[in-house]
This record gives C-alpha cells, sequence and structure tokens, in this order.
C-alpha cells in the first residue's frame, strides 16, 4: 500500500463512520458489561476486528491492504510490546534475587493504614518521575504496595487506582517518559516547554488527589494491622529468602540509569543482568533456575498463601496473555487508522466549532476516544496531534497547549481501558480490573476533568502574543 495509493482511497460517509464505531464500542461494552466477558477480551477485540475488515471491503479496500494495515499498527507500537517481555522477566528476576520480597518485608515494618494511600501515591510518584515508566513502576512497586494493602484490609481496587495515578504521574510528567518526549514532538515544541504547560493542571489535579487520599487513609486509621498475618508472612519471606539491603541493588540500578537518561529497555535489561548473581550468592539460584524464571516466572511456594499469590509471577510465558492482547487491539486500531472512520468524525467536529476555549476539551476528548479505538496510547497521540495541529495554529493556540491536551487525553487515559496495552498490563500486574480500578485513579479522572474544564473558563488557555500569532514560531 504506497502513499500514492493512500491519497486516493474512497473515505466512509458521516454515518457509516459513525455507526461503525458505535458499533465497535457496543460489542466492548456489553461485552464487558454485559457477559462479563473480561478474561475473554481477546475474542471480543477480534469481533471488532472483523467488523473492521468488512467495513475496509466495503470502502474497496483489497485483502493485502486490509492485512499491511493491521501490520502497520503493530509495528507502530512494537517497542511497547516488546516492553511486556522485559518487565515480565525483570519481575521473574527481582523475585529470585530477593528484591522484592525485601520491599513486601521492609514496607510492613514502615506503613500504616492510615497514611497508606497517601504514601503510597508519593511513593509511586517518585519512582515514575524517576524512571519515566508507569510500567516500572506498577511491575515493582506496585506489586509490592498491592500485597502491603491486603495486610492492612485496603480494598484491592482502591489500591490499584492509587497506584496507577502516581505511575502515570511519571509517565505524563517525566521528561524521561516517552510519551512526555513524543507528544511535544508531534505538536511542534520542545519537552521542556511542554512539562511546563501541563504543570497548571498537573499541580492542582496531584495536590486535591493527596488530600483525598489523606482522608481516605482516615477511614482506615481504627483498622488494625493484623499483626500475626504480618508476623506470618515475614517470616515466610525470611525462610524463602535472604532479606537485606543488596538484593535491592537491581532497582537502585535502574533509578539511576534512568536518571541519567538511558533508554529504558537496556537500563531494564542491566537490572536484570545484575540480579542474577546476587540470586546466586545470597539465594542460591543456578543459572539453570534463573533463565527458567526468566521464561516462565516465578512460581513461589512458601505454604502461606498470601505469600504465594504476591510472589508467583513474572517471566515472559507470564506475559503472553497481555501480549496477545496487545497485538489484537493494535491490529484493530491499524484497520480503525486505515478505515479513515476517525477522521471523517472529527474532521466534521472541528470544522463546526471555532471557539478555540472548547479546543482543549474536545482535543482531551479525541485522544481518549482515540485510545479506547485504536488500543495503545502512542497511536492516540500522534493521530490527536496529527488531526489538531492546524485547527490550534489557525486560532493562535500554542502547540504546548496541544501537547498538553493529547497528553491529558490520550496518556492519562490509557490504563482505564481494560483493552488496551496499558489496561491489560495494570491487569495483569496488579491483578485489578481497569474498570474496577477506575473510580479509584483519582489523578487520572481529575487530570481529564481540569484540562478539559479550565479553558473554558479561562483559566490556563495558551495562546500565542500577537507578534508570534500567524508566524509558526514556537517559543
Amino acid at each position: 500500500m504506497n502513499a500514492e495509493k493512500a491519497k486516493t482511497l474512497k473515505l466512509p460517509s458521516f454515518a457509516l463512520s459513525a455507526a461503525t464505531i458505535l458499533c465497535v464500542a457496543a460489542v466492548m461494552m456489553v461485552g464487558l458489561l454485559g457477559f462479563h466477558l473480561s478474561d475473554e477480551v481477546h475474542i471480543l477485540l477480534l469481533v471488532c476486528l472483523i467488523i473492521m475488515a468488512f467495513v475496509c471491503f466495503f470502502l474497496g479496500r483489497t485483502w493485502d491492504d486490509i492485512l499491511d494495515a493491521m501490520v502497520l499498527g503493530l509495528t507502530k507500537a512494537m517497542p511497547a510490546l516488546f516492553f511486556f517481555f522485559i518487565i515480565g522477566m525483570a519481575v521473574a528476576a527481582w523475585i529470585q534475587c530477593g528484591a522484592l520480597p525485601a520491599l513486601i518485608y521492609y514496607g510492613l515494618n514502615i506503613l500504616s493504614p492510615s497514611w497508606f494511600l497517601l504514601g503510597g501515591m508519593l511513593i509511586c510518584s517518585i519512582t515514575s518521575i524517576a524512571t519515566g515508566s508507569s510500567w516500572t513502576t506498577a511491575g515493582t512497586v506496585g506489586v509490592v504496595l498491592m500485597g502491603i494493602s491486603m495486610t492492612m484490609g485496603i480494598p484491592a481496587p482502591i489500591t490499584a487506582g492509587m497506584i496507577v495515578g502516581g505511575a502515570y504521574l511519571g509517565d505524563k510528567m517525566s521528561p524521561l517518559s516517552d510519551t512526555t518526549n513524543l507528544a511535544p514532538a508531534i505538536a511542534g515544541t520542545d519537552v521542556f516547554t511542554h512539562v511546563g504547560a501541563m504543570m497548571y493542571t498537573a499541580v492542582p489535579a496531584y495536590i486535591i488527589t493527596l488530600v483525598i487520599y489523606a482522608i481516605m487513609g482516615l477511614g482506615y486509621s481504627s483498622s488494625d494491622i493484623d499483626t500475626a498475618q504480618v508476623s506470618l508472612i515475614q517470616t515466610a519471606l525470611l525462610g524463602s529468602y535472604q532479606i537485606n539491603g543488596w538484593v535491592l541493588l537491581p532497582l537502585l540500578l535502574v533509578l539511576i540509569l534512568s536518571i541519567l537518561r538511558f533508554p529504558a529497555i537496556p537500563a531494564m535489561l542491566a537490572g536484570i543482568g545484575l540480579a542474577f548473581p546476587l540470586a546466586a550468592i545470597f539465594q542460591d539460584k543456578s543459572l539453570t533456575d534463573f533463565f527458567v524464571a526468566l521464561n516462565y516466572g516465578v512460581e513461589s511456594s512458601t505454604g502461606v498463601e498470601i505469600v504465594d499469590e504476591l510472589l508467583t509471577r513474572g517471566g515472559i510465558q507470564g506475559m503472553m496473555w497481555t501480549f496477545s492482547l496487545g497485538v489484537i487491539a493494535l491490529a484493530l486500531g491499524g484497520l480503525i487508522t486505515y478505515s479513515g472512520v476517525m477522521h471523517v468524525l472529527l474532521a466534521r467536529l472541528i470544522k463546526r466549532i471555532r471557539n478555540p476555549k472548547y479546543y482543549p476539551a474536545l482535543t482531551i476528548a479525541t485522544g481518549f476516544l482515540s485510545c479506547g479505538c485504536l488500543g495503545e496510547q502512542y497511536m492516540s497521540i500522534v493521530l490527536t496531534g496529527e488531526l489538531w495541529k492546524d485547527a490550534y495554529e489557525e486560532v493562535g493556540l500554542r502547540p504546548e497547549m496541544l501537547s498538553r491536551c493529547i497528553e491529558e487525553g490520550a496518556t492519562v487515559s490509557s490504563p482505564l481501558f481494560p483493552w488496551t496495552t496499558c489496561g491489560a498490563y495494570m491487569y495483569k500486574s496488579l491483578g485489578v480490573y481497569s474498570f474496577t480500578y477506575a473510580p479509584f485513579a483519582i489523578y487520572n479522572i481529575l487530570q481529564v476533568l481540569f484540562g478539559a474544564l479550565f479553558p473554558i473558563f479561562g483559566h490556563s488557555l495558551l495562546k500565542k502574543s500577537p507578534a508570534e500569532y500567524g508566524t509558526g514560531k514556537n517559543s
């Protein structure tokens, strides 16, 4: 499918575009909410893929072109798919060397029920900003916090929502994050100007989130930690692992490399590599044991159910459910993009609304909708930027206004859909379904609301100066 042919493709009508998107949404919503097919979401996505293929046939696309479009959808997000395997290996390696068990052991001594949500949000925020990765945060400290919350009687959906919020603060704000770099690149500004623009909504959203979690934590202040349960868990950990500060070195190495701006995958691989000598020295693991765990994950057998449930995870094969879901979702996203249905719908919307104060809300809605349809935040970021860039230029809005709205729509919403790569990863890591923790992902929700509403009421609508307007300057 060459560029010349793409220019001459027949676009769908507005009615067909709307009907197609509604049909895809209906399949997902009815399947997930009506028939509770959360574990069978792959099949729902395949049904949607078939629907999109028929639409493409109706529009005159050939089968070869449809296959090419699906492959293109996959290749655009291949780094995200490969990262599934890296995270799976890292979790297995860090359990093998004792890093994650040590974090659980020490965390049970430090955190209390009344401050758990506030403290957990701060811990996840610091980790995600330092690493620039929501997935790394959820797969490491997120797993630990889920385990600790079980002993404190704090519901898993609340804990998972808190973890997701803290993880996505860094995914959206850290200069080390790939999305934080991609959004300004699409909009035509630099990363630090972009981060500065996001402060208008990120700071109030974060402060309010911390206050809400602090108040929610007071509801658990009268809850006594089950000291017998804590003692049982810590005894089981000490019986199966040597717990000391040395085993935390792989996590420290990843943190340092991330701060030094090493790419995420090499940094994670370095942390995995350092885990082996520590696993051999402190946990008496052979190279064969280590490699088996990297592939198949760790199967904990301490005899304590809560510990075994928490530490039986990781490995490449353990990520295959998530990986296969990502493959199908990305292929679907490729067909939706290729068919043109999203472009037709959004182009009609842009033409009808000319007041710039509504552009941020519409841009965020575009990112939210496209993320849900395309199944991947990177594709959503690119599509949203492409659709709105010229419109922002025409009405004199600054490019960092666009990049901010792209993140508020596409990035923070991505873990709220169970079929996106981000939602699937969070489900696999935290063990809580996206629709279940979404109401408690307070930071994510506030970011979307503040980003949409603040400009409408005259706050933080970033306009070009008269000297810049129409010149194309981004300073």
